[in-house]
């Protein structure tokens, strides 16, 4: 009995089907089949689901962003910075830095044209014309300039005024003769980078000047009477290593510092760093100079050398 129930049942057969090879199909058909309407592989409705995702990811994604931009701009204050001097990464020693210096300068910092070739003058003479222009013209700064005025030593700026850089005054190293360029004769325009709230410790005590201050400028600085001794002091000198002076006598002009009524730098609109020109007036021709140009001030921290240079700048002149 049992044999016979098990005979009676129904055999379940199963087959199977090895999978075919796609037909081949043209760019064309890739792109577009007209039998089954498929787009680069996709029907329509594969299509739609598939924008429709990519839709919910990048509008969550955008207000994710949104929201982050926002929450980071509103701990921000465009009138001055969070982090300041020692707790912020620039900290307080300033970088010099010189003019005119092409912006896609890399590298070696270098003043190289030859002195007949009006073109070429003309390059060097056009970027110092660039950079200078909101000195000389008023109206290209916020606010049209009108919070300058003239300081000096006795005559700081008053609350929410800055003080005014006159660059058409500036002798060999003024645009109406060409900063000198032509006459193999150019001028360097040295600046300290500015710093929030950064405040010069100056050189007032004549007893008590470094002693690897130079002499020329130290016996400047004992021959001024003491206001005038406030100021961010800028030397140049060549580090070729030679016997013979390929640099030549050497100009400092309005002054040889940076007065301290430019200091402290509170970002107040109108305000322009204060420049020294540098104007060097027989540089041997032909011939490749290594300048280093240094400010001097007690808390401005010098380092020579083109690796971790602080307190200088360095640059190679070559008048052919």
């Amino acid at each position: 009995m049992p044999a016979e129930k098990r005979s009676s049942q129904p055999r379940i057969v199963r087959t199977y089907e090895f999978p075919t090879k796609p037909e081949k199909q043209t760019l064309g058909q890739y792109l577009y089949n007209s039998q089954d309407g498929k787009i680069l592989g996709r029907t329509s409705k594969g299509w739609a689901q598939l924008l429709f995702f990519y839709a919910c990811f990048y509008t969550v994604l955008a207000a994710l962003f949104a929201i982050c931009m926002q929450g980071l701009l509103v701990t921000l204050n465009h009138q001055y910075p969070k982090w300041q001097l020692d707790e912020s990464r620039i900290g307080t020693n300033p970088g010099v830095s010189y003019r005119p210096q092409p912006v896609e300068a890399e590298g070696i910092n270098s003043i190289q044209y030859v002195a007949a070739n009006k073109s070429d003058v003309a390059v060097w003479v056009n970027m110092l014309n660039d950079f200078l222009a909101p000195y000389a013209d008023h109206t290209l700064l916020p606010g049209g300039g009108k919070n300058q005025v003239i300081c000096d030593f006795n005559t700081p700026p008053t609350a929410g005024n800055v003080c005014a850089f006159d660059v058409k005054n500036l002798g060999p190293c003024s645009a109406a003769v060409g900063y000198s360029y032509n006459r193999s004769a150019p001028c360097i325009f040295i600046k300290l980078n500015r710093i929030y709230g950064w405040q010069p410790e100056f050189y007032e005590d004549v007893d008590d000047l470094p002693t690897d201050m130079p002499d020329d400028l130290a016996s400047h600085i004992r021959s001024l009477p003491a206001p005038d001794r406030r100021q961010v002091w800028v030397t140049c000198k060549e580090l070729t290593a030679t016997d013979e002076n390929q640099l030549g006598p050497i100009e400092y002009l309005p002054s040889q510092g940076f007065p301290a009524y430019y200091y402290p730098y509170m970002n107040i609109d109108g305000y322009l760093s204060p420049l020294v020109a540098v104007h060097l007036a027989r540089p041997k021709p032909k011939t490749t100079i290594s300048i280093e140009c240094r400010a001097w001030a007690k808390n401005i921290i010098y380092r020579g050398g083109s690796r971790d240079r602080a307190g200088s700048v360095q640059l190679f002149l070559r008048i052919d």
